[in-house]
């Protein structure tokens, strides 16, 4: 990065670097959150139905936030998403201090993070797009990537040993203190440009949230796009449903932590790769070719692989791509979708987007207890099912990665020849 990119993105930079921030405060209190609730239930759907409701008003209401978010002033809309998130961390330490926490405080308080990260999130999106000169959108798209990953990669271990040596409370703490810290910077030193509040009558809410739908409807090439990557979040969610089953049964815990170390590492980087590499030809390619890759490599070597480093090498080569794709979409999106209904179109795709995630979690749990997990146990040692799987229920979950694998590169062939997605270039 040079003086040139530093100079003009001063003002973005500082609220990417204390939003990422705050994002692994509250990053490591929901991981702690998930120890201390199945350490208290000891049940492994008790701790996910705390994912479930942190995704169920993004999922069900993202089509309105967006709307939202256009409407109202971009500045005040986080401000005030993040202050009530805040407040609900804050009624959690208080019932934990006193003795009081129960499972449902929980799920009501990710619930309810859950619907201020849903309005919060298109105001911060096109915030990014108003501060961030259109020269320097891949970078910043790659910084975005590059601090995604790094908060993946350290908050386990640094929620993990806090957790330990202090306790949840200190990990609470520090996300309100990260928290204060985005939170002034943001009020005293990040002016967001291009606001355009009460003008005239307010567009009645459901005729706005309407309009994102309609812009889909009427630029199929991103319309296409979302699409194509709510099936890649199908397969990936079930993937990850998946993954410790496959590696816990073969190689313990450790094995799991270690190829997750792995997945991070090389997120991290494919988002320095993003940021230093300059604007690639087609953006579209680099989608549909870093998804290809990714789907063609990981899945199978999982599947057909019996050792620590074989693993290994199949999570570097599924992830290392995946926000260099990131990066490209975020600037195809930014360049493509006008500024003033950036919000709404944001929120539609999120719900058509991610709505395939707890879907496919809860798909791909079932398909390997289920399906896959009693075919495998069924076969007879030395046959050629045990001898390319393994037995048992890693061999079942390894059976069911090469159907996901082939699967995903199925899905991916046929965006590669979408031309509506093509033309997205020349827009």
């Amino acid at each position: 990065m040079n003086k040139i990119f530093f100079s003009e993105c001063r003002t973005i930079l500082l609220l990417w670097l204390t939003q990422a921030l705050s994002n692994l405060g509250s990053a490591m209190t929901n991981f702690a959150l998930v120890v201390w609730s199945y350490g208290q239930y000891g049940s492994a759907l008790t701790t996910a139905l705390l994912t479930v409701c942190a995704y169920a008003p993004y999922v069900l209401l993202s089509i309105f936030a967006g709307a939202l978010s256009d409407r109202w002033d971009k500045k005040k809309t986080m401000l005030l998403c993040d202050a009530l998130a805040a407040l609900c961390t804050v009624g959690v330490l208080w019932l934990l201090v006193t003795g009081k926490l129960r499972i449902w405080h929980l799920y009501l308080n990710n619930a309810l993070n859950g619907l201020m990260n849903t309005v919060q999130q298109p105001a911060s999106e096109v915030a990014v797009t108003l501060l961030t000169p259109r020269q320097h959108y891949q970078r910043m798209g790659g910084l975005q990537a590059f601090s995604r990953s790094l908060v993946s990669l350290l908050t386990p271990a640094l929620a993990t040993a806090l957790y330990t040596l202090v306790g949840l409370e200190a990990i609470i703490f520090f996300d309100l203190g990260t928290f204060t810290l985005a939170a002034v910077c943001l009020l005293f030193l990040i002016p967001i440009p291009g606001q355009t509040e009460g003008k005239g009558e307010p567009e009645p809410l459901l005729s706005a949230a309407k309009e994102g739908l309609i812009y889909l409807r009427e630029h199929r090439g991103v319309l296409d796009l979302i699409l194509f990557l709510a099936v890649i979040n199908l397969t990936a969610s079930m993937f990850e449903a998946a993954l410790p089953a496959l590696l816990i049964p073969k190689g313990g815990e450790e094995a799991l932590g270690l190829v997750q170390t792995f997945t991070g590492l090389a997120s991290l980087a494919g988002g320095l790769l993003a940021v230093a590499l300059p604007k690639p030809k087609s953006r579209t390619q680099v989608i549909c070719n870093s998804l290809l890759i990714s789907m063609s490599t990981e899945n199978f070597l999982l599947a057909f692989g019996q050792s620590l480093p074989v693993w290994c090498l199949g999570a570097v080569l599924g992830w290392i791509f995946i926000p260099l794709m990131n990066a490209s979409m975020d600037s195809l999106f930014r360049e493509t979708i006008p500024t003033e209904v950036q919000g709404r179109v944001y929120s539609a795709r999120n719900t058509l987007q991610f709505f395939t995630i707890p879907v496919g979690y809860l798909l791909g749990g079932w398909l390997v207890d289920e399906v896959f997990v009693p075919f495998m146990s069924a076969q007879f040692p030395g046959s050629l099912w045990v001898s390319l799987f393994g037995a048992g229920k890693g061999g079942g979950a390894a059976l069911f990665l090469l159907v996901i694998g082939v699967l995903g590169v199925l899905s991916c062939l046929p965006a590669r020849w979408d031309k509506h997605i093509r033309a997205l270039e020349q827009q």
